[in-house]
């Protein structure tokens, strides 16, 4: 038994450091030796797509596998005739009369949003509360167009019979609207007007809202032809598959495309198997929506429920990708118009916002396959702080609910390991009178157990059962953008961010090295220093964790070591501090 126990610690000791090097490695800017990743999808330093024409080559291929849109608003008077058969279009040059590109700037009291007037594309979303990681002097900016980063918002029409262009997110459009959130108001609206392109003239209208971070978008197609047309309308996320500037190499979130609907629920979409072409999605279907992701943010297109619609993720230049739908736009008469509404959001992953939004936003919020588990505990952390309103109180009072809940399993856990303690003289006595004579001495060691009825995995089990709780509680503390620049106490200013002067990772490593020390010495003398070398190299990694892991870790330990010190002191196992020799 302990040879099988002694070669499993030696496994998940060397995985350990083969895992920590590669990590050390990427942190250094170097390629991992081990696990190598994908340098154009997913590298810090993969540029982005050529900066010469942000996702010039981004018009989607119309689709003729969706079936008619059911939501969208006709203007009545003209009866519909028969639809043209769709075409991929060509880029239009820019009509007579059109004023020059321009980047207009517009704002509310969250948003800071830069739209361009090719297209009428959003091409840049700042924050006003929420700060840059590396930089918290600069406002953080999700959506961007620019030498380093691409990450732009756009949509169009595609579809039109014999080759025919119709306004895509190329075309030039002239802007009309508010540039600014009135005193007073709650919302304001930004319009964009192609001109005649193919027959149809395409105008947006984007509604913004006081404290919010989801805008309406209203298509508005004129068919200003002597012919019905059926064209199809695309709304698309394209960007980068760079990671955010400033993401901890010393743990991994997801950034890239997810796509959710009702039959597949919310499937995430690597880069790499966009560049592998092996995207497997639910390509057609009347709900959910289409997302990019990313640590604490997320961008996402929706179309109401029952609009049919095609999905896609796709390449479309060297580290450039799009996901977005297609959605008919079925018999616009001659002198009539038809709308499509959307809603884009872009922002912050604040789950109880994504939840009012729509079904499954949320999801966006990332916690893994521990989904089930994540989410009360986040619903008990936000009612806490609703009470103690400090998120670091929060986390110690949310970890200190938690022991109290597991309290019996702990103690059962405590108490095996204190009768564990109590006959470890005897055990160790035996094994040095016995140690020529390793089969008779298994034989008296499994005597030693059996006569004083103790189980050596009787401290095991109890604590394996909370172990998804607690790795679903680092999930819900690793992804909750309410962390970002939430300060604790005196010199956390930030639980998202490491601790500047490294005073919570130290207190956490001593901590574990005196649970450690209250914890029966494994017989094997070199399990005896396994059990004291890996909480130090496991330490080293909390040097680089957001602040508010490190004190949920911290408040855990201190906790449990309270614990084991009682039932010690009780089972007359008084605690002892031994030192292993590592001679």
């Amino acid at each position: 038994m302990n040879d099988i126990r002694r070669t499993i610690l030696w496994v998940v000791f060397g995985f350990s450091l083969v895992l920590l090097w590669d990590q050390w490695q990427i942190h250094n800017g170097q390629k991992p030796t081990f696990f190598p990743q994908p340098t154009a999808a997913n590298s810090p330093a993969s540029p982005a797509s050529p900066a010469a024409s942000p996702a010039a080559s981004g018009v989607p291929t119309a689709s003729s596998t969706v079936t008619p849109a059911a939501n969208v608003s006709q203007v009545p008077g003209t009866p519909t005739a028969t639809p043209s058969a769709p075409a991929v279009p060509m880029t239009p040059a820019m009509p007579a009369g059109l004023a020059p590109r321009e980047r207009i700037e517009v704002a509310t009291d969250v948003l800071k949003l830069t739209f361009d007037t090719e297209g009428g594309s959003l091409v840049r979303s700042e924050f006003s509360h929420h700060v840059d990681m590396a930089d918290h002097s600069k406002p953080l900016v999700l959506l961007d167009e620019s030498r380093d980063r691409v990450y732009v918002a756009q949509t169009g029409l595609i579809g039109g019979a014999n080759g025919v262009a119709y306004a895509t997110h190329k075309t030039p459009m002239t802007f009309s609207g508010e540039r600014d959130l009135k005193e007073g108001k709650d919302e304001m609206t930004v319009r964009f007007e192609s001109a005649d392109v193919g027959g149809l003239k395409l105008v947006k209208t984007y509604t913004l809202h006081r404290a919010s971070y989801d805008i309406k978008v209203k298509h508005e197609v004129i068919n200003t032809g002597a012919a019905a047309v059926s064209p199809q309308l695309y709304v698309q996320l394209v960007r980068d598959g760079n990671k955010p500037a400033g993401e901890s190499a010393f743990y991994s979130t997801f950034t890239g495309p997810a796509i959710y609907t009702e039959a597949k629920k919310y499937n995430k979409v690597e880069f790499i198997d966009i560049d592998k072409n092996k995207v497997d999605i639910d390509k057609t279907s009347d709900t959910g929506y289409v997302a990019m992701v990313q640590h604490y943010f997320a961008s996402a297109w929706l179309l109401a429920d029952g609009i049919s619609r095609e999905n896609f993720a796709r390449k479309v230049d060297t580290n450039l990708y799009a996901v977005g739908m297609i959605t008919p736009i079925k018999d616009v008469a001659p002198g009539q118009s038809k709308s499509v509404e959307a809603i884009l959001f872009t922002g912050p992953q604040e789950e109880k916002k994504l939840e009012a939004l729509a079904p499954g936003l949320d999801l966006v919020k990332d916690y893994g396959w521990l989904a089930m588990l994540a989410k009360p505990l986040y619903w008990l952390l936000d009612k806490l702080f609703g009470i103690l309103n400090n998120w670091g109180w929060s986390i110690v009072a949310l970890v200190l609910l938690l022991k109290i809940a597991f309290y019996w399993l702990n103690a059962k856990a405590y108490a095996s390991m204190a009768k564990m303690k109590a006959i470890n003289p005897r055990i160790m006595d035996m094994r040095e009178r016995l140690k020529d004579k390793p089969q008779e001495m298994q034989q008296e060691m499994m005597k030693i157990y059996r006569e004083e009825k103790v189980n050596p995995m009787g401290g095991c089990f109890p604590i394996m059962v909370q172990i998804p709780v607690f790795i679903a509680l680092y999930w819900v503390l690793l992804s909750t953008v309410e962390m970002r620049n939430a300060p604790w106490v005196g010199w956390i200013h930030d639980l998202s961010a490491p601790d500047p002067f490294f005073i919570l990772p130290v207190v956490m490593t001593l901590s574990t090295l005196l649970q450690t020390a209250l914890n029966p010495a494994p017989p094997d003398p070199m399990q005896a220093k396994m059990m004291w070398i890996m909480p130090l190299v496991f330490s080293v990694m909390f040097f680089f964790f957001p602040s508010g892991l490190v004190l949920y870790w911290i408040t855990n330990n201190i906790l449990s070591i309270a614990q084991q010190w009682v039932i010690n002191t009780r089972m007359g196992v008084p605690p002892q501090f031994n030192m292993p020799k590592f001679n």
